[in-house]
């Protein structure tokens, strides 16, 4: 039997959490809201930070912040989020904390306008994903005209950390964009 070394993106080499995020999770079309709503939290906490620190973070996450259930979020007293700021298990970084439940809010008036996060930020790429062809790791952009464009919209409807960097990572991560490496073995996997 021969092991064969699986050729993938750079970026996530040398960790073993970090490849089976990539293997399995990163790129892959999320169209459910409270996953959305998860991974819109995580990609404002990792601000400033590594992914892999979010990454081994995200069970106490989900646990702390009751799996990410947005009416629930939403309804955060300010004594629970103080209570979270002193949980060494997650990121404490008040603004970041608190900007979960800010979001949450947010969500649920989109999904009053729209009737589902999913639908609001799929429009964004006619509801199939973007099917970039990037070779090299640094022909990947940190952010694109789409993302500036979703981050003016989000901020306008009241959400914090939800810069065109963000985005970017966000919509990479939710499988709005599909941009692994053509070189590596999960870019056609996830192409539809």
């Amino acid at each position: 039997m021969t092991n064969k070394i699986l050729s993938r993106c750079g970026w996530c080499h040398g960790d073993s959490l970090y490849e089976q995020y990539h293997d399995q999770e990163w790129g892959v079309p999320l169209h459910d809201d409270q996953r959305l709503f998860e991974f819109l939290c995580l990609e404002g906490a990792q601000a400033g930070l590594a992914w892999i620190t979010v990454l081994r973070k995200r069970t106490a996450y989900r646990e702390l912040f009751d799996l990410f259930d947005i009416a629930t979020v939403a309804n955060y007293s300010d004594k629970k989020l103080e209570q979270l700021l002193s949980n060494p298990a997650i990121i404490r970084n008040r603004l970041k904390v608190y900007s979960a439940r800010n979001n949450a809010k947010a969500v649920m008036a989109i999904q009053n306008e729209f009737g589902s996060l999913n639908e609001f930020l799929w429009r964004y790429v006619n509801h199939q994903p973007i099917q970039n062809r990037y070779a090299r790791l640094e022909d990947v952009p940190a952010e694109t005209e789409l993302s500036r464009q979703l981050s003016k919209e989000l901020k306008k409807r009241g959400f914090n950390f939800v810069g065109p960097t963000i985005m970017y990572a966000f919509m990479q991560a939710t499988g709005m964009v599909n941009d692994h490496l053509v070189s590596c073995y999960r870019h056609s996997q996830v192409s539809p």
